[in-house]
């Protein structure tokens, strides 16, 4: 997911409404250690895991046009969502690539403020509406009385007319 401070993470359906992509791997109760290779160059995403121990990578998330501001972290979590496991992150290599870039890429590459994807709209953050004010709910609670009072009376008036034609009986 690439959050820019203004979403959070959905635990109850596992992140799925802010998620960029996923894989899936079997890791539990294996003999050797899992990897997982976090790339990020040019603006690419890529993801890759060897989960068989034998040092060959699997594709797992590639993703073009992500863009990363600097002075941002980097985070990490073994949380598993709603069924609990235990997952131990043992360690993080951070390595910083070196490329030559174009002096228009250094450009783009300045001019990133925010995190964010390339024709990807993340969900924007709901804004709870706006409370009644002290006029609106008087006026509602006012109207909703006289409805109440104006739907009681006619059901009075009717009450009374079928009891008026049920006395009269012919015999």
């Amino acid at each position: 997911m690439v959050n820019n401070g203004s979403l959070s993470y959905d635990h109850e359906r596992d992140g799925r409404p802010t998620e960029l992509g996923g894989c899936t791997a079997i890791v539990r109760n294996l003999r050797y250690d899992t990897f997982l290779v976090i790339r990020y160059v040019k603006r690419h995403l890529t993801i890759m895991m060897d989960i068989d121990g034998k040092h060959e990578w699997r594709d797992c998330i590639e993703m073009p046009g992500v863009r990363l501001p600097r002075g941002y972290y980097f985070g990490t979590s073994s949380i598993t969502g709603d069924l609990s496991d235990n997952h131990d992150v043992i360690s993080l290599k951070l390595f910083e690539l070196t490329g030559v870039r174009t002096p228009e890429e250094e450009k783009l590459h300045r001019d990133v403020f925010l995190p964010s994807v390339d024709n990807l709209k993340l969900p924007e953050m709901t804004v709870p509406p706006a409370p009644l004010s002290g006029l609106a709910l008087f006026l509602i609670v006012f109207f909703s009385l006289v409805f109440s009072v104006f739907a009681i009376v006619i059901g009075i008036i009717l009450y009374n007319k079928w009891q008026d034609q049920s006395r009269k009986r012919f015999y």
